[in-house]
């Protein structure tokens, strides 16, 4: 059977532009990559403990057999619920099967046809998605911008305003004026939705830049993810009682999707049990990006990386071919660190993405300084 002439020409001009994707099985053995912040997803402790919280409610089973709202909300759930609540400070939280399912699901359900969405123009993909199918008319600010964001307050009038961002941006691992950002919600009345997938487990506390003990304001919803510091899967909804009856009735990634199976929730009530046990590894990991830009800065290439106190360091390294140069000359060493090609992020923008860990020795992140620092075409 012949492919479709459309999808061909994309494919083809995605390998002629050299941003053609492929899936590798390779494992570098020193993680700069991956989200695993903390390095729980490796923990012995944490998968030991999920299977305790199986036994013990009598659910050893590999799936739920449905969506949450037939027969997949098993008692785990209310478990985890109950979990995320007490640890970021929430009124309820909602779990989704993943970030992406809680940021699409909020977005497309909660703006009506007469409201606005106002958005920075890096928000994640999942984000994107679901303002494209949200009845709202949307516009973007830039990049952590919110004097512009004002003006278009001031500029644009309707029933209900939404503002939607992130507190740690997963490409850049830069943070917005929290404080400046609520201010301004707050003065023109403007639902704030704020997504802390990077935030969480990594800045201060670890229970995200939003919480009500970190940012003095109000924040309509929050977004935490699972998946990443906290080393499983699924992400939750922070928000109203209001507001988690709305998604339950109106969120279609809520509502038309089998439920995550009970090992999975088992693991979301497990990783914040042993992050409230132990606070050490936040503390290693904060200890690891003050030991990176440190180097950077000693190496004197500080000027191509971006500003960022987070887990995360963008180093610029303009066009496809020469970042995947880059990245492969890293790897080459040893270090797992992966290009952002264009178009995930703008022409002309391309960078090598870098992610610190508690688990990465000071050792490690000094080679890997050094490494950048002589390629070639820096």
């Amino acid at each position: 059977m012949s492919f479709p002439k459309n999808a061909a020409n994309k494919l083809r001009k995605r390998q002629d532009e050299n941003a053609f994707r492929t899936l590798s099985h390779t494992r570098l053995p020193i993680d700069f990559s991956s989200n695993d912040y903390l390095g729980f997803a490796n923990n012995q402790q944490l998968f030991t403990r999920s299977l305790e919280f199986l036994q013990k409610n009598k659910l050893e089973f590999s799936g739920s057999g449905g969506s949450r709202l037939i027969s997949g909300n098993h008692q785990l759930y209310q478990l985890a619920e109950k979990a995320c609540c007490a640890f970021f400070e929430a009124e309820t939280a909602l779990i989704f099967n993943s970030g992406f399912d809680a940021n699409a699901g909020l977005v497309s359900s909660l703006p009506g046809r007469n409201d606005l969405i106002f958005y920075d123009e890096l928000v994640h993909a999942s984000i994107r998605d679901g303002i494209q199918q949200s009845l709202a008319k949307a516009y973007k600010f830039e990049h952590n911008n919110i004097d512009q964001l004002e003006l278009l307050l001031q500029k644009h009038q309707a029933e209900s305003v939404f503002v939607i961002t992130e507190t740690v941006f997963s490409m850049d691992g830069d943070v917005p004026d929290l404080q400046k950002l609520v201010s301004v919600c707050q003065q023109y009345q403007a639902f704030l939705i704020l997504d802390e997938a990077h935030a969480v487990g990594v800045m201060k506390s670890g229970k995200g830049l939003a919480c009500p003990s970190e940012l003095a304001g109000p924040v309509f919803a929050r977004i935490v993810t699972f998946g990443k510091a906290f080393g499983c899967n699924g992400a939750a909804v922070l928000g109203s009682e209001q507001l988690r009856d709305f998604l339950i009735n109106f969120a279609r990634s809520f509502i038309y999707t089998t439920a995550l199976p009970p090992i999975n929730v088992a693991a979301i009530a497990a990783s914040i049990q042993l992050f409230e046990e132990n606070s050490k590894p936040i503390q290693e990991l904060q200890n690891r990006i003050r030991c990176f830009r440190t180097a950077i800065q000693f190496h004197g290439i500080e000027s191509q990386f971006g500003e960022s106190q987070s887990a995360i360091q963008t180093m610029n390294i303009s066009g496809n071919t020469a970042v995947k140069h880059a990245a492969a000359t890293v790897q080459e060493a040893g270090f797992d660190v992966k290009a952002i090609l264009s178009p995930t992020v703008p022409a002309g923008q391309e960078r090598l993405r870098i992610c610190l860990h508690a688990f990465n020795s000071e050792s490690e992140i000094q080679q890997l300084v050094s490494l950048l620092k002589d390629i070639s075409f820096i």
